[in-house]
């Protein structure tokens, strides 16, 4: 049974002081985490339940569809499909060594979206990628390269499509060169840092906001 309410605790003791959330039934105890002292609660509130049936209207009527080619991590696929469902994309294409949600990380970051996001599995990115621009679908391949563009400038020039894949790659060797030949656009995320991309699940994320933002 999902916990209803949580507290707000503080240590007591005078070298400690940590303050956290308590969960109610959790299984940590009221002692404190770092020190194992006696802690007091100083706020007491109902947990927050996130609603499934926000009606905000989106700005495009664009179907999205998300291709996830070998990401490796879990946690990053299950961040993904809890973005996938708050910007509301009507499928993610799970290829290659891509974790599903039957693994329990996947279920742990996504939250409960997986139960909200139609999900399907692939052994090969390159030929569902082809079968996809066989339907119509455009094709954006997430990834910085020499012949990238940023996803503001591809927003600016392109006419809004009915259909659109955007492909996320491997966190290491990123998206297979098979994808990046037959994409009808690779998009890329402006950085003003010293680091040249985002964590995968990030630029997924921020890349569906900005789509989803397009007029």
């Amino acid at each position: 049974m999902p916990a209803t309410s949580f507290q707000i605790r503080v240590c007591i003791n005078p070298e400690c002081g940590l303050r956290y959330p308590l969960l109610k039934d959790s299984q940590f105890g009221e002692r404190c985490p770092i020190c194992l002292g006696q802690t007091i609660p100083v706020i007491e509130k109902s947990l927050h339940q996130e609603s499934i049936n926000e009606n905000d209207p989106l700005p495009t009527s664009t179907i999205l569809h998300g291709i996830l080619d070998n990401i490796r991590s879990a946690l990053n696929v299950g961040s993904i499909l809890r973005s996938a469902d708050g910007f509301e994309f009507s499928h993610i294409y799970l290829c290659g060594i891509t974790p599903t949600p039957e693994v329990a990380e996947v279920r742990k970051s996504a939250v409960g979206a997986e139960q909200f996001v139609n999900w399907s599995v692939y052994k090969n990115a390159v030929e569902l990628t082809v079968d996809l621009k066989n339907r119509q679908f455009k094709i954006w391949a997430l990834e910085k390269t020499k012949s990238s563009v940023s996803i503001h400038s591809a927003i600016a020039n392109t006419q809004k499509p009915e259909h659109l894949a955007m492909v996320v790659g491997n966190e290491v060797t990123g998206i297979d060169p098979g994808i990046l030949e037959i994409a009808d656009s690779i998009v890329h995320i402006p950085m003003r840092g010293q680091k040249r991309s985002f964590n995968a699940s990030i630029a997924f994320a921020v890349a569906a906001q900005m789509i989803r933002s397009w007029r």
